[in-house]
């Protein structure tokens, strides 16, 4: 016979009863007059995306001889009774197939990966929790407990962890049309584009482009995510796709890194990927790429705000806001230029202290300091440290405008990677340490502190 899965349904319901699945897999399935007829493999959940809801489950992957079939959970009598029994004697004989959308807790989620959003991390799924709901049983919580190197060595199952939200967590189910289904609702958003970057370090290949897919559609923070990426982790990540969609992703980003990104490329794909570019990026990162990587012009974005004298602060403010195109950090400083030639800067925080009326040419800071295209790496971070500057324009042997350094990227090109590895290291080291204060005030813990006491 052939049954209808039911689609999710909004549940604010209290939980009624709770399961854990490890007790659930593996129990054996019996039919209405009691006749044994195989044992659940698997259970089946159907992702809800609304905000707050919990995945239904719509029945069980029950192995009936050699076969895997499905058992609509409308034909299960209770799902806490072991063994499992049925309202009915048959089933539908045809074997188990996924439909998009659904998720088999112990196919996709137990053992495997998840991203703890919270901590920015990746976990893995030692148990699930099912709980009643008025609408139905509902995947409703994770137990992400880090296992102990005794427990890997020997192939221990941890002990009883407790369950977190299912909304702490954002699974890689691996399962294309599911993912694809899942992007758009994707809780990565939450994340910050750097937090995102190191998951996607931390990652095998195929849960990174997993992570890649579910940023994907928000374009500005997919080209966020590439820009805090290593180089080696760039190219991996762009190695299967098209030109066009290289180019895509690069003209995005912050013309600066895509100019690093495009130069990192394989040598055959430059010059694919620079024609299929927009014409605006096209012609900044070509004129980028003609700047040698360690000098100003190198590092510069030519991205910035350069205004008349005779501008108000008021009109200079409202550029600010609607300058979009250009980064937070470029704009720290809005340079005062004539027939693009600069004469001024004025910092952000003396714009929005000045009277609206008063003019650029009156406030800006007259001949500021700037570096040549050519200068180097440390003529540019020597001359941002003397000066205390956030930012410095590059200009070129007239005088022109031709970008601005900002201060992240000096950081960037001056930290050492021993560096990155030690704070890395250190921010491990101090998630750890919450992860076990959390855990000691669960009240499991507590209760058994108060008994000891």
């Amino acid at each position: 016979m052939t049954v209808d899965r039911p689609s999710p349904a909004p549940d604010t319901a209290l939980v009624a009863r709770r399961l854990r699945l490890s007790g659930l897999v593996s129990r054996p399935v019996v039919a209405q007059d009691g006749q044994r007829l195989g044992k659940v493999r698997d259970v089946i959940v159907r992702l809800d995306l609304e905000p707050g809801h919990h995945p239904l489950v719509t029945g069980l992957v029950a192995a009936v001889g050699r076969r895997n079939l499905f058992v609509p959970l409308s034909l299960v009598d209770d799902l806490t009774s072991d063994p499992l029994r049925l309202t009915t004697a048959r089933l539908d004989l045809r074997a188990f197939e996924r439909r998009d959308g659904e998720v088999l807790l112990k196919g996709d989620l137990l053992g495997h990966r998840l991203i703890d959003v919270r901590a920015a991390h990746l976990v893995r799924a030692q148990d699930v929790e099912l709980g009643e709901h008025r609408s139905g049983w509902a995947l409703i919580g994770i137990d992400a407990a880090a296992r102990g190197w005794l427990a890997q060595v020997l192939g221990m199952r941890p002990l009883r962890g407790r369950c977190r939200p299912w909304s702490d967590f954002e699974p890689l189910i691996g399962h294309d049309a599911t993912a694809t289904m899942r992007a758009g609702f994707s809780r990565l958003g939450r994340l910050r584009p750097a937090d995102i970057a190191d998951l996607v370090e931390e990652a095998s290949h195929d849960e990174s482009e997993e992570i890649l897919d579910a940023v994907g559609n928000d374009k500005e923070l997919e080209a966020d995510v590439f820009e805090e990426l290593e180089p080696d982790r760039q190219i991996e990540a762009l190695r299967d796709r098209s030109d066009a969609e290289v180019a895509d992703v690069l003209a995005h980003m912050s013309p600066d890194d895509a100019a690093d990104l495009l130069a990192d490329l394989p040598q055959e794909r430059r010059l694919p990927v620079l024609e299929k570019l927009p014409p605006a990026s096209h012609k900044k990162i070509r004129e980028l790429l003609g700047f040698g990587p360690d000098t100003a012009g190198g590092m510069m974005t030519p991205d910035l705000l350069a205004l008349a004298p005779g501008t108000s602060a008021g009109q200079a403010i409202a550029q600010v806001r609607t300058a979009a195109h250009i980064s937070r950090e470029a704009l720290f400083t809005v340079y005062v230029a004539e027939d693009n030639r600069l004469v001024g800067a004025v910092t952000l925080p003396v714009l929005l202290q000045a009277d609206p009326a008063t003019l650029l040419g009156d406030v800006a800071e007259a001949d500021p300091i700037r570096v040549s295209s050519d200068a180097d790496f440390f003529e540019v971070a020597v001359r941002m440290t003397d000066f205390n500057l956030v930012t410095i324009p590059v200009v070129d042997a007239d005088d022109h405008l031709l970008g601005v350094v900002t201060v992240d990227d000096v950081l960037e090109a001056a930290v050492p990677d021993s560096w990155r590895d030690r704070v890395e290291e250190m921010e491990a080291t101090a998630m750890r340490r919450r992860r076990r204060s959390r855990d000691r005030d669960t009240p499991a813990t507590s209760s058994a502190r108060a008994a000891r006491a």
